[in-house]
């Protein structure tokens, strides 16, 4: 099955790069961003980086806590994922794979740190988010997330997520959530 990352170099130091040749700006292609898969000792800057960001544009909310809180427990044990983008070694960003049911992952709490938007860091995570997703098995991945982030959800439509039509949206744990959308890794998504 082909992901949707056309070239991804995977060093044996379990780092991903994602490497799209003709996609980023300029200085993105100047950049050394690596990712990799959670370690040990990331719960911190997981928490960090999620905070920062949703308490600019909302407030935590309790099920925001619970995962932030405890990321192992919550994501990783589950059988999850969370992928960090680094710069230097130094941690940028990060995106949560939660599982849903067999095969299907939610995409949640990505972010990359204000000082690395709008450089194409953003996309590159997503990317090597979907093909960790891809490498699990997974064969379907929803997200949530809110209007006022309209970067972002412009950043999903990029990448191939759909919008959910409203009889096939769940109730979510969040009050901010208010776009549905969906990306289907199989190609049988449900119109």
């Amino acid at each position: 099955m082909r992901s949707h990352i056309e070239n991804v170099l995977i060093l044996s130091n379990n780092i991903l790069d994602v490497l799209i040749p003709g996609r980023y700006i300029e200085s993105t292609a100047c950049m050394n961003i690596t990712f990799r898969t959670f370690q040990p000792g990331d719960e911190l800057t997981f928490r960090e980086l999620n905070e920062i960001w949703i308490v600019r544009y909302f407030s935590l909310e309790q099920a925001d806590r619970v995962v932030l809180n405890d990321p192992v427990a919550k994501i990783i044990r589950p059988g999850g994922q969370i992928v960090m983008a680094l710069d230097e070694g130094v941690a940028i960003g990060c995106c949560a794979l939660l599982p849903i049911e067999e095969s299907i992952f939610e995409l949640a709490k990505m972010t990359v740190r204000e000082d690395y938007r709008g450089q194409g860091v953003g996309k590159r995570l997503i990317l090597a988010t979907i093909d960790v997703a891809v490498k699990m098995g997974a064969v379907r991945l929803f997200l949530e997330s809110n209007d006022r982030l309209a970067n972002a959800v412009h950043l999903y439509e990029s990448v191939g997520f759909r919008h959910l039509p409203p009889e096939r949206v769940q109730a979510s744990p969040y009050s901010r959530s208010n776009v549905h959308m969906e990306l289907d890794l199989a190609g049988t998504l449900v119109p």
